[in-house]
């Protein structure tokens, strides 16, 4: 399955843009750390790396809100 790289933009409202599509883990990595490097004076938007199977699927988990990792311990 491939990798996709997507800039996010979320303001006004969240937007996707495909940004590359690779076949290993380490190419979209890199290509994302350079885009990010580009953007880094754009606080609106980020850019993901997500695995799926097509681009729908990986657009449909970068809609996807994740629940917040539970506060336990100490230092909470």
């Amino acid at each position: 399955m491939p990798y996709f790289v997507y800039k996010v933009t979320t303001f006004p409202f969240k937007q996707f843009e495909l940004a590359g599509q690779f076949e290993a883990f380490k190419e979209a990595s890199a290509h994302a750390k350079s885009l990010r490097q580009a953007l880094a004076s754009d606080l609106k938007t980020s850019v993901k790396v997500m695995f799926g199977e097509n681009q729908l699927q990986a657009e449909d988990i970068l809609n996807q809100e994740r629940e917040p990792q539970p506060m336990t311990g100490e230092d909470y």
